[in-house]
């Protein structure tokens, strides 16, 4: 059985908790006052709380019941980032020219989906391994393609191209989409004080990414 459950953690609550990427970075003060920096993290990883969506009873059964069945920390799930759910800008629809996947060779089939952070200075790059289904969009030098020529597996991000349709020597190929973060819960206990919540305070619901 695999470690992941494709299902995503109840969106009217995971839209209202709060989060973000973290990184790990290792600081030295030096004698002259300067500082030696060096990444930890290749990568970043990203922290949620969900108490915070919480607002009702209703809500909190259904977290309960999420929670177990994913038997506490056992079982990774999505997660929707309501600041970083797209490849294009908040607001806008996701279009076939968005992000930059690969460059064609004309023997290359197999394209992983990604996201670009900045631009200029230090681009970061975040593989997305869990699309939404239905809303992956793929263009080769601007040029949308679709079934049967291209597929997409929502449960990796890898975009494959039919064997008629591989990207030529050169070929820019892009990807517009929604994603979901992979993730678990980062306790195996949920502390669920009735008189605390009823009087207004947060259930402590802590949620980590994962490499699934």
């Amino acid at each position: 059985m695999s470690d992941f459950h494709e299902v995503r953690f109840p969106l009217d609550v995971s839209l209202g908790g709060r989060g973000g990427p973290e990184r790990r970075t290792e600081i030295v003060t030096l004698g002259s006052n300067r500082e030696s920096r060096n990444a930890r993290w290749a990568h970043s990883r990203r922290r949620y709380e969900a108490g915070y969506g919480v607002k009702s009873l209703a809500q909190l059964s259904q977290i309960i019941e999420f929670f177990e069945e994913r038997r506490g920390r056992l079982y990774g799930f999505r997660w929707r980032d309501r600041a970083d759910c797209a490849s294009c800008a908040p607001g806008a629809t996701p279009g076939p020219i968005d992000q930059m996947i690969g460059t064609g060779d004309g023997v290359r089939a197999v394209f992983q989906l990604v996201k670009t952070y900045g631009g200029a200075f230090s681009p970061y790059t975040r593989d997305i391994v869990k699309p939404v289904v239905g809303t992956v969009r793929v263009a080769v030098d601007g040029v949308e393609k679709s079934a049967p020529d291209v597929g997409v597996d929502a449960t990796t991000g890898l975009v494959t191209f039919a064997p008629g349709a591989i990207p030529s020597q050169g070929a820019v190929v892009t990807a517009g989409f929604l994603f979901d973060a992979p993730v678990r819960f980062d306790t195996d206990f949920l502390e669920i004080d009735m008189h605390a919540f009823e009087a207004g305070a947060i259930p402590n619901i802590p949620i980590i990414e994962i490499v699934p």
